[in-house]
């Protein structure tokens, strides 16, 4: 049966240098989008995205396709035209596309950016399998549990776990966002069935530092090591993703314990300030750059450029080893 228009594969445009990687089967990395709409400021957010791209470039004559959502299509491949308009676009004017809200963003027109839960629809639908993302939203903290202040558990969890859970493709991470319930986001993990892989250390990445302090449910001594066990989940043909974790490199990260520290007293903060919802997330990671007097920034922007770098090298160990 034909696919019809307003199917996810209907609604595709790729670009034509991804086309044509994809058809000759050479790597190609796709990257989000709202890092560049709602993560950083501008010019910041188009630095880092060009670093991202120039990363992917130069490893292993890789391709990148950083998605987005345009005017009721998924964008596949962004060029610098619409990566500086989606860059410089007015405060309040991009949506946050998820899967639960992706068929508004893409019904009411105009620019959306894509979250991991988008990107990887998207490009999971072009042929892509791997994906280079900063760190992974998951089960926030109070989601399950009442608070200490008596808050009834809030049920915040990210739809990235539940699209790792039903969409085959690798995402490469530094690991759940520093202010997530860790354990809490691995288990759900486990649950869904996603193998988590972390790449030279014993312990799953604390997104800004090095070590979350958790330990990781596999290593693979090198992104080699990595890509044999993506191949063989992959080939199993079970339908969920697989998380590649990459700690963040020593000369920009937090020491662990003042990144914990800083976490700790963020979370604090915003409970009393009564900061719920999608505005959590952004409100955590301003008032952790406040706490770690900027150095937090540098962290994010490096641990983002790595993870689009060390995809670029798994994309290309995968190459061939995937129908």
């Amino acid at each position: 049966m034909p696919l019809s228009d307003g199917s996810v594969a209907g609604r595709l445009d790729i670009a034509p240098e991804v086309a044509a990687a994809l058809a000759e089967g050479r790597p190609v990395v796709a990257l989000e989008s709202t890092l560049i709409s709602h993560g950083l400021p501008y010019p910041q957010n188009l630095e880092v995205a060009t670093a991202s791209e120039s990363a992917v470039r130069e490893t292993a004559g890789a391709v990148p396709a950083t998605v987005a959502v345009r005017d009721g299509r998924l964008i596949v491949g962004l060029d610098a035209a619409s990566l500086d308009g989606l860059a410089t676009a007015p405060a309040g004017s991009v949506r946050k596309a998820a899967r639960p809200n992706l068929a508004v963003a893409l019904a009411e027109g105009g620019w959306a950016a894509t979250t991991v839960s988008a990107t990887m629809i998207a490009a999971f639908a072009a042929g892509i399998r791997v994906f280079a993302t900063g760190g992974i939203g998951g089960v926030h903290r109070g989601a399950l549990d009442a608070s200490p202040s008596g808050a009834p558990a809030s049920l915040d969890i990210s739809s990235d776990l539940e699209e790792l859970g039903r969409t085959a493709m690798a995402v490469v991470c530094a690991g759940p966002k520093a202010i997530l319930d860790v354990p809490a986001t691995l288990e759900y993990l486990e649950t869904r069935g996603v193998p988590v892989i972390t790449i030279g250390q014993a312990s799953v990445p604390g997104f800004f530092a090095r070590s979350s302090g958790v330990p990781s449910p596999a290593v693979a001594a090198d992104v080699e090591g990595a890509a044999g066990i993506v191949a063989a989940h992959l080939g199993l043909g079970l339908s969920s993703g697989a998380l590649v974790c990459v700690p963040v490199s020593a000369e920009q990260a937090l020491p662990d314990d003042v990144a914990r520290d800083a976490v700790e007293r963020a979370v604090a903060d915003a409970e009393a300030a009564g900061i719920v919802g999608p505005a959590l997330t952004p409100w955590l990671l301003a008032r952790l750059a406040t706490l770690t007097e900027g150095r937090s920034v540098p962290a994010n922007t490096a641990l983002i450029v790595n993870n689009a770098r060390v995809a670029a090298s798994l994309a290309a160990a995968l190459a061939g080893r995937l129908s």
